[in-house]
């Protein structure tokens, strides 16, 4: 069964007039517009009817018309969907505010899901007007029809009841008049109804950018990052008044600046190490002491291990040196 499919299945490219015959013809309704099912009343039928007795009918309110109402429907339709283990989420915010794009879609998706199951083949035996009975306002939603097609009908008709050529040609031509501006108004509501696709669209990227930027302005406000420099870069951009790219260049610049000081701070910290070696020097004399006196006996004991005439290689320095030993 279809519980996933994917935006570029064949699904989204049906047509709004495919899809309100398909609920028409299915529940017997009279919709004018997807979005008039926003309530979520019709989505519950419609899942009634593939699945015969798995929607608690007397449940649903045809009659919604606050967002409240419409929820408890949607409350109804998630239950079904738990007990049928679909996971498709059910955007209730959007489906409740009547947009066309919202409702068209999720529409769209209902109907692949119930032509999954048993081929879209309602049972013959399955009555929509019965099952609507025992819902708050379902006896009434079947009985709204096209309002104005009797009158129109009505008003046509009446011209041709004039005797008088006059009056008959006059009254021929406002006819004509005033078909040709509902022409004009319906060639003109494909027009409208894209237009309004169009600003649902943009509405929706707008919301996606505005909470991917909310999003980094709270990580930058997270403890232990508000002091760090690449914070205060991203938030120059994210509070830049203006959009002439002056906020990157400023940005840019604290970063370099940034950089640069941490270098010469590097740098004047590298001769640390000779200059700790030196005190280390002037601190310890006595280890200075020690090494000569080892050096001393090192000496000493090299002497005591030379031979007399080792020791005084020439008679002549110890004559020069005024012996009393010697004799002349």
């Amino acid at each position: 069964m279809a519980t996933k499919i994917g935006m570029m299945d064949a699904a989204y490219f049906v047509g709004r007039s495919e899809i309100l015959a398909w609920i028409n013809s299915t529940l017997q309704l009279n919709l004018s517009k997807v979005e008039e099912a926003c309530s979520g009343a019709v989505h519950c039928q419609l899942l009634d009817a593939v699945h015969p007795g798995m929607v608690p009918m007397h449940k649903v309110n045809f009659d919604a018309k606050s967002e409240y109402e419409m929820i408890q429907n949607y409350k109804v339709l998630q239950d079904v969907f738990n007990k049928l283990k679909i996971t498709k989420h059910i955007e209730v915010s959007k489906l409740v505010k009547g947009r066309p794009l919202d409702n068209l879609e999720f529409m769209q998706w209902l109907k692949r899901y119930c032509d999954s199951v048993n081929g879209g083949l309602v049972s013959h035996s399955y009555n929509p007007i019965e099952r609507r009975e025992g819902s708050k306002g379902g006896k009434e939603v079947g009985k709204k029809g096209p309002p104005a097609q009797t009158s129109a009908k009505g008003t046509a008709a009446a011209p041709k009841a004039q005797s008088h050529h006059g009056r008959r040609h006059e009254s021929s031509s406002s006819v004509n008049s005033n078909s040709s501006s509902t022409l004009n108004v319906k060639a003109a509501r494909p027009q409208i109804t894209e237009l309004k696709l169009s600003v649902d669209s943009l509405e929706k990227e707008r919301d996606y950018y505005f909470a991917k930027l909310r999003d980094v302005e709270l990580f930058c406000q997270s403890p232990g990052l508000e002091g760090l420099p690449v914070i205060a870069a991203i938030q120059q951009i994210l509070y830049a008044a203006d959009n002439d790219g002056s906020a990157v260049a400023e940005a840019r610049a604290m970063m370099s600046l940034n950089c640069q000081e941490e270098n010469e701070e590097a740098g004047s910290l590298s001769p640390i190490p000779e200059v700790l070696s030196s005190e280390e020097k002037m601190v310890n004399p006595d280890s200075q002491k020690r090494k000569s006196i080892r050096n001393l006996d090192v000496e000493a004991a090299g002497i005591n291990n030379l031979s007399p005439r080792q020791r005084f290689p020439d008679a002549t320095d110890v004559h020069c040196s005024g012996s009393p030993l010697m004799t002349y």
